[in-house]
């Protein structure tokens, strides 16, 4: 994040920035134009990341997980994942937050969800409640749903993410991960013996595709 950016968060965390005109933050801040403290200040509003909170009547800074915001479900987005091999390594830093209405994910709790990018295109033939996977499409994760077999999971091997579709073998004692895609990518194949020495652990499910 812009080290501006980062002041001026801070300081909405501590005062009520709405009271404040561009000059007080500038002052406050020692920022040397206005320009700048305008652009960041939008920057910021646009990654969801400082709102105005209606029923407080001011500013209010989003939290570190998912929070509900009137009829709207407000949703961190945490990086990105591939969706082929995992070799995007995962992120927890909040890059902003999407907005969306709670109708659409009324049966997820708003603090159990986040949202990431997915890279590349080898889910473009996977069907999600009749979305399809494209490159740097958003997937929306329920962090507190287990998998069942046939679910997409995000899953991180080793320190990367990725996203797959899950099956569960317990008589081979296998974990399967596979790619639905126009591409010939191979499966992910995992004996569950080597789940913790391969740092192998599921997320959550992903319950909704946000065309980008």
């Amino acid at each position: 994040m812009n080290i501006n950016q980062q002041k001026i968060l801070d300081l909405a965390k501590k005062k009520d920035i709405s009271s404040m005109t561009l000059t007080d933050i500038a002052k406050e801040l020692k920022i040397d134009h206005l320009y700048k403290v305008k652009y960041h200040l939008d920057q910021l509003k646009k990654k969801g990341l400082i709102y105005f909170d209606t029923e407080r009547n001011r500013q209010g800074v989003a939290k570190l997980k998912g929070f509900s915001m009137g009829k709207l479900l407000s949703i961190p987005v945490v990086g990105a994942a591939n969706c082929g091999p995992a070799t995007t390594i995962a992120e927890e830093q909040i890059t902003g937050f999407l907005n969306i209405s709670k109708r659409l994910l009324e049966f997820s709790r708003p603090e159990n969800l986040m949202a990431l990018r997915a890279i590349g295109e080898s889910l473009n033939r996977a069907n999600i409640k009749g979305e399809r996977v494209e490159h740097d499409d958003y997937l929306i994760v329920d962090c507190a749903k287990q998998p069942k077999n046939g679910d997409y999971v995000l899953s991180i091997i080793d320190g990367a993410a990725n996203f797959k579709r899950f099956y569960k073998d317990d008589a081979k004692k296998e974990i399967r991960l596979v790619s639905e895609s126009t591409l010939n990518i191979p499966p992910i194949i995992l004996h569950t013996d080597d789940l913790e020495e391969l740092g192998y652990l599921v997320n959550g499910v992903v319950v909704k595709v946000i065309k980008n």
